[in-house]
């Protein structure tokens, strides 16, 4: 019991967490206004503006700052980590999601000559560069206000 009451007013899980759950709930409302219609889907999917990833690492680290100091290592390590992360939403994921657009070009293609069984591979997987800025900026200002 004494783990669950610690890790209940550890403030830096719950600013990260809080701001992970924000993040994914202004998905569901920016898709609920560009496509008109509720999409539950998008609260747990990945991709898309902003970038929860993002958001949860920055508010991660910020929280550690606030909390630990600008310059403690913890910070450092936080940062690097965020940073990585950040990179990899914004490079490798996103190529991933550029090649799921490509493939499913081929198989589209493909189904109007021959029926294909494969099912359609998900393409908003990455995040652009201005969405994991946003999702950035969203776990600072949510750190700021949780620590």
């Amino acid at each position: 019991m004494l783990f669950f009451q610690k890790i209940s007013r550890n403030e830096v899980l719950y600013a990260t967490l809080l701001s992970w759950f924000i993040a994914q709930t202004l998905k569901v409302i920016i898709t609920l206004i560009k496509e008109k219609r509720v999409n539950l889907y998008r609260f747990v999917g990945s991709g898309g503006m902003p970038s929860s990833h993002s958001s949860l690492v920055m508010s991660l680290s910020t929280a550690i700052g606030l909390k630990h100091g600008w310059d403690s290592t913890f910070y450092a390590l936080s940062l690097a980590f965020a940073l990585i992360v950040m990179y990899d939403a914004s490079g490798v994921r996103r190529a991933v999601g550029k090649q799921a657009i490509i493939l499913n070009k081929i198989i589209e293609d493909r189904q109007k000559h021959k029926p294909i069984g494969e099912k359609r591979l998900k393409e908003l997987i990455g995040h652009t560069p201005v969405e994991v800025l946003v999702g950035a900026i969203l776990g600072i200002f949510i750190a700021n206000i949780v620590i």
